[in-house]
């Protein structure tokens, strides 16, 4: 079963890098959701259900997509060595 990995960096299938900042539960509805960041221009946080955050790309949408996976984890190495 995939997790979501709090402060680590996920690749979105169209391309772009986002760093998780947390796991929360709407208030409403009790829905898990995972709340991450953008790393490009603004820099801006965004919301979405963990379930969505998790799931396998629509093939039928999205046929050439490159990724299994809506998000998938980046492993990232230091370049500094740590």
């Amino acid at each position: 079963m995939r997790e979501v990995q709090i402060g680590r960096v996920y690749r979105h299938f169209k391309g772009d890098y986002y760093v998780v900042e947390a796991a929360a539960h709407d208030s409403e509805t009790g829905e898990a959701v995972v709340i991450y960041r953008k790393l490009y221009a603004d820099g801006g946080l965004w919301v979405r259900p963990m379930t969505m955050f998790l799931e396998p790309v629509d093939r039928e949408k999205y046929p050439d997509a490159k990724q299994e996976y809506r998000f998938e984890l980046q492993e990232i190495e230091s370049v500094a060595g740590h």
